[in-house]
């Protein structure tokens, strides 16, 4: 019986995968081989890459760049962890990676973006593409330099054809997504004056909260990562002119003087956030967090009451966008971390609609708390929309029309 119930999931799984496989393209590698001699390389000193479907028909002026995710490196000890694979070096680095979501080459699946050029840039630095320390230790041969891997790659697209941009668009996930947030002005320098250029940022508005024992490790740990890596002189000047670099790496200190247009995509109860900077490691010695934080469905009275906390301190942290007509965002109540370039939470036939709330609906909660949250009250340019997922998964997001028609 129980070989038979193990057998029916694999076959689910088989299914599932395969249906995965034949929503996503596969694009190979570029290898930006006269970065190296930019000093513009990975940690481990090889050249930066990124993977560049081109686009086509009415897209092919047209410009997604998205830029990787996988956390940062705060110390030598870290970065010397990631200098041996595909996170501190390109040489470990899939020669092919799939392309599905907001980074999908097919209409059904990706209707606004679909033909147009379409980057994802790899992550190899540890510093969301700000680091730039010019000497390199001879003992452990680590290279900080973030900040010239994005001048570099930005220099290779536009050589091929980005500078005729008339539509661009810069995104990312987690730290790629705060790499979206740090860049987004500097992005717009660079492209034609008449070109439509915006900022998309996916689960990379990083609070500077504290953890369950009071304490702000988070903000310690930043500040740790912009010391590292010598990032204060890539950080936006209207954030460091003002306050402390290692603040300077929280969305919530720098988007309100960020004056390109740019949208947030972020879960409320983000799930690397709450188990990251809410229940750290550091702060939960014990381990009382664990199974929690693996499934949300074991968390006890106590920490879903913490959790709810920190979703009203996330709420409140992102108010800072105000009223702009130039600024928007898209909040559901997921436990989820990314969401713009898995189909799955991007576009499929069960994905919710914005004003018709299907699928949105979580046990116990109405149609109309789903419909009307219970947020402050902004302008009909920058509204707060929060969808509820279903259980504790994502039935979905359409956010192309969002970010195309609010912005």
């Amino acid at each position: 019986m129980e070989n038979a119930r193990i057998s029916q999931w694999l076959i689910l799984l088989v299914c599932a995968l395969l249906l995965l496989i034949s929503e996503a393209s596969y694009v190979p590698i570029t290898i930006v081989q006269n970065a190296v001699a930019k000093g513009a390389v990975c940690l481990d000193g090889s050249p930066p890459a990124y993977h560049f479907d081109r686009g086509f028909g009415s897209g092919i002026n047209n410009w997604l760049v998205a830029f990787e995710g996988g956390g940062w490196c705060n110390n030598v000890t870290t970065c010397l962890a990631r200098k041996t694979n595909r996170l501190g070096s390109s040489k470990q680095m899939a020669k092919l990676i799939a392309f599905s979501g907001i980074l999908n080459n097919r209409e059904m699946f990706n209707p606004d973006f679909y033909n147009w050029n379409r980057i994802k840039v790899r992550y190899c630095d540890g510093s969301s593409f700000t680091g730039d320390v010019e000497a390199v230790n001879p003992v452990t041969k680590l290279h900080f330099r973030g900040g010239r891997i994005f001048n570099a790659v930005m220099e290779d697209l536009l050589a091929k054809g980005m500078k005729n941009a008339r539509n661009a668009i810069i995104s990312g996930c987690s730290a790629g997504g705060l790499t979206s947030v740090l860049h987004c002005d500097r992005f717009r320098a660079l492209l034609p004056r008449g070109a439509r250029v915006k900022c998309l940022s996916d689960a990379g508005y990083f609070i500077n909260g504290k953890d369950v024992l009071g304490e702000q490790h988070i903000e310690q740990y930043f500040s740790q990562v912009v010391a590292t890596h010598g990032s204060a002189r890539n950080l936006p000047q209207s954030c460091t002119s003002r306050l402390s670099p290692r603040l300077c790496f929280f969305p919530q200190y720098l988007v309100s003087r960020i004056t390109t247009p740019i949208f947030f995509v972020n879960a409320a109860y983000d799930s690397w956030q709450i188990k990251n900077i809410l229940a750290p490691g550091v702060a939960d010695p014990e381990g009382h967090w664990h199974s929690c934080k693996l499934d949300i469905n074991n968390c006890s009275p106590d920490q879903l009451d913490l959790m709810q906390g920190f979703r009203t301190e996330f709420l409140r942290a992102i108010t800072v966008l105000g009223n702009s007509s130039s600024k928007g965002m898209f909040i559901d109540s997921c436990y989820a971390h990314c969401q713009t370039e898995m189909q799955e939470t991007w576009l499929r036939s069960d994905s919710p609609e914005l004003k018709k709330t299907k699928n949105v609906t979580a046990k116990g909660t109405s149609d109309a708390s789903a419909t009307k949250p219970n947020f402050p009250k902004l302008t009909n340019k920058a509204q707060w929309i929060e969808l509820v997922c279903i259980s504790r998964g994502i039935s979905g997001l359409l956010l192309t029309l969002v970010l195309l028609v609010i912005l």
